[in-house]
């Protein structure tokens, strides 16, 4: 299957997954060029510019010194060794998972496929979809998976905004339809990534990426739930958290919020219960924390109530400041995030709502653009509340209870002050 190529490797989809990626394989030398059907990216890329939070513009312009081109041409795949997916995989308006994205990416290298490539899908799907779904389009043109060409399937494990843990230093996982397309996707990984772990094939690689989500999906919706009852105890949950997590085994803390978002924890478990609904099976521990996360929302627009009550106010004509609309501290994404269902919530009860995030120069509610507060600190004192949706870095915590009339923190970030509330 040997093959002499022009690009070593072309990364289909240059987003939060498939931009870092690019990065990392371009700085160890590969000759990497990004394809993406969004004019608007490749244009802003081939001119240095970023649109990935993890990404800077320095770091752009060094991939394009590395030889980087973006192109919004699939005929580059033709002179690839190796393609990577890395496109969005989301849900429908039904939840059901929408591989509309992945189709057209399979269908644009099947067009261009040629002996000798390796293909690796790295998009979040149910287990079987590289097998099932993937490969009969690639095969269809004559070439055989692991005679002709290399089919694999890696999933992705970037966590935007860490920055203890990239590409580099976090395990690859990695898994083939054969063995040899699984040695084959460890030899281009291995290029620029620490650890390479293989999988029995594609379905458990694929399996690996939704059960470390589903892990953390169960978790956050036990401790929400647990939060939902611990005030009406006279527990400090955020104190029993702390305490239970210096047992040095059987325990990882999670903690509780206004509710999950992102492009992972919201999404990748509804790919698994598709599946098993698929087979006529119940998913109950699933289906029963994604209701529990889901009325989260709520259970802070109600605890939010119960704050303006005790100051003699109806939430209907408060005036409320949301701090924080992105889904996760010092990042810009909002995907998926709570802030705007606690926000939908706080709108439909009568409050007047301001927001304040450093990253977030607008932002819109059921199609109305919400009044951005210029000073949090000003607005807080002016605010009846003041509810925090994630501590951004640019947010002094100690300075805002100080200003605050009354805050909600609904990450337990704050310390013990007469005017904060925890969730």
């Amino acid at each position: 299957m040997s093959r002499s190529s022009t690009v070593d490797l072309v990364v289909v989809g240059l987003g939060y997954v498939g931009l870092p990626l690019a990065r990392s394989a371009a700085a160890a030398g590969l000759k990497v060029v990004g394809l993406d059907r969004s004019r608007r990216v490749v244009e802003g890329l081939n001119a240095g510019r970023s649109h990935v939070d993890d990404i800077s513009d320095a770091e752009v312009r060094a991939m394009l010194e590395q030889g980087f081109e973006a192109v919004d041409r699939a005929d580059v795949i033709a002179g690839a060794a190796a393609v990577v997916v890395c496109v969005p995989t989301p849900l429908t308006e039904h939840g059901a998972p929408d591989l509309g994205a992945v189709h057209a990416a399979v269908d644009d290298i099947a067009a261009h496929l040629t002996a000798g490539t390796l293909v690796v899908l790295e998009s979040t799907t149910y287990p079987g979809t590289t097998d099932e779904v993937v490969r009969p389009r690639l095969e269809a043109g004559g070439l055989r998976v692991g005679i002709d060409f290399h089919l694999a399937f890696s999933p992705e494990r970037i966590d935007p905004g860490n920055p203890s843990f990239g590409l580099e230093n976090t395990p690859k996982v990695v898994g083939g339809i054969t063995a040899d397309c699984t040695k084959a996707a460890r030899a281009l990984y291995e290029r620029f990534v620490n650890r390479v772990v293989e999988a029995k094939g594609t379905r458990e690689a694929e399996m690996a990426k939704l059960l470390e989500n589903t892990y953390r999906h169960v978790n956050i919706a036990l401790v929400n739930e647990m939060s939902m009852f611990c005030r009406e105890i006279g527990v400090d949950l955020w104190d029993a958290i702390r305490c239970a997590s210096t047992k040095p085994f059987g325990f990882a803390p999670f903690y509780p919020g206004p509710g999950v978002g992102g492009h992972c924890i919201p999404i990748d478990p509804n790919y698994l219960s598709y599946k098993v609904r698929s087979l006529g099976i119940p998913f109950r521990f699933v289906e029963l924390a994604q209701e529990i996360n889901q009325r989260m929302p709520v259970h802070v627009v109600n605890r939010a109530a119960d704050l303006l009550n005790d100051q003699g106010k109806a939430v209907r004509g408060s005036r409320v400041l949301l701090l924080g609309v992105t889904y996760k501290p010092d990042i810009s994404d909002q995907r998926e995030s709570p802030a705007l269902a606690v926000a939908e919530n706080l709108l439909a009860r009568g409050a007047e709502l301001v927001y304040f995030d450093p990253r977030v120069e607008d932002w819109q509610v059921a199609g109305a653009p919400v009044e951005r507060a210029g000073d949090y600190l000003a607005a807080a004192e002016a605010a009846d509340l003041t509810i925090l949706l994630q501590p951004h870095r640019e947010i002094d915590l100690d300075e805002l209870a100080d200003h605050a009339r009354a805050l909600f923190d609904t990450r337990g970030k704050s310390a013990d002050h007469p005017r904060v509330v925890k969730l």
